[in-house]
């Protein structure tokens, strides 16, 4: 195998890649918006006949693939595709079932469902699903936890997925072994976008400012208060006796959140922490762990991870 189609299909983007399969680099990759939930609105309006449902999905692949060919100028026929993310949840292209925890992070653990090549398919196709606990669950992340384990260790470690729904996943003897769900992402979106604090709060540039990396210093600080909803107010008198702009409240609001989310964290409980994220996440983490003690801190890409999972799952279906 040279080569692999890698395919992150979340809720609101499609992302393809093509992969050198011996490298995990990226020789392309395109992104839309034709999301899972995009597509599942439009599967419901065509009709939503449970029978159609995977070759309606498979349509949307297919378009996409054949873009991708015209640009590259040749054929991706035969070309595996392994595809994270939402394609397997309950409004993705078939439902399947969670691997549970415990599991190995070798790529042996997701469950995978394979689709062989035929007449409507012109490519084995790999459906990764996600994972879950006795009360928790990731999508995607279970794909980028694979990807982003170094070497095999048996040291307790902590990867945390920041995002909408930050993922704090813990392994021992190359296993993962728990997972828990922050909604870190959301609650800052509501408040920042839905409450009072809304007209208080712009969009900002980032942490070159130094008074905007102050701010969200001060906001991790404030988290280790425990004192929340007291703190979070101070969004909004922040603002009303103008003792910090919009754009500090940004990350004073973000700095508040992360630190409360990363609160329960002990030191000694954790030999090693990874962040898998983008840049711009890792920044404020890494400050947010720094602050509170942590300096055994890594970092993995995670789009980088997503690649380097797929390729492994597929190695081991």
């Amino acid at each position: 195998m040279e080569k692999f189609l890698s395919c992150d299909w979340g809720t609101s983007s499609f992302r393809l890649r093509l992969v050198n399969a011996h490298t995990a680099h990226v020789v392309r990759g395109e992104k839309n918006q034709k999301g899972i939930a995009a597509i599942y609105t439009l599967w419901k309006q065509a009709n939503a006949n449970i029978e159609t449902r995977l070759s309606f999905y498979l349509s949307v692949i297919n378009e996409a693939i054949s873009e991708f060919e015209n640009k590259l100028g040749i054929s991706l026929d035969d070309v595996p595709l392994v595809i994270s993310g939402m394609a397997s949840a309950s409004i993705g292209m078939m439902e399947l079932p969670y691997a549970m925890l415990p599991f190995p992070v070798d790529g042996s653990g997701p469950v995978v469902q394979i689709i062989n090549r035929n007449e409507e398919i012109a490519r084995p196709i790999y459906i990764v699903s996600g994972a879950r606990s006795e009360n928790d669950v990731m999508r995607g992340e279970e794909t980028q936890l694979v990807g982003a384990i170094q070497s095999p260790s048996r040291e307790k470690q902590l990867f945390i997925f920041p995002g909408t729904h930050s993922k704090h996943v813990t392994v021992e003897n190359n296993q993962a072994v728990s997972i828990k769900t922050y909604m870190t992402g959301e609650i800052f979106e509501l408040l920042a976008e839905k409450s009072v604090l809304a007209h208080s709060i712009e969009e900002a540039t980032g942490l070159e400012h130094t008074s905007n990396q102050n701010a969200f210093e001060k906001g991790v600080r404030h988290s280790m208060e425990h004192d929340l909803l007291h703190h979070a107010f101070l969004v909004r008198t922040n603002d009303l006796f103008s003792l910090a702009t919009k754009q500090e409240n940004h990350y004073y609001l973000s700095g508040l959140l992360i630190g409360s989310e990363l609160n329960r964290l002990n030191n000694s409980d954790y030999p090693i922490i990874t962040l898998v994220s983008d840049k711009k996440l890792h920044e404020l983490y890494a400050i947010a762990l720094k602050i509170k003690g942590f300096d055994n801190v890594q970092y993995y890409d995670a789009a980088e991870a997503l690649v380097r999972g797929q390729l492994l799952i597929l190695h081991a279906s």
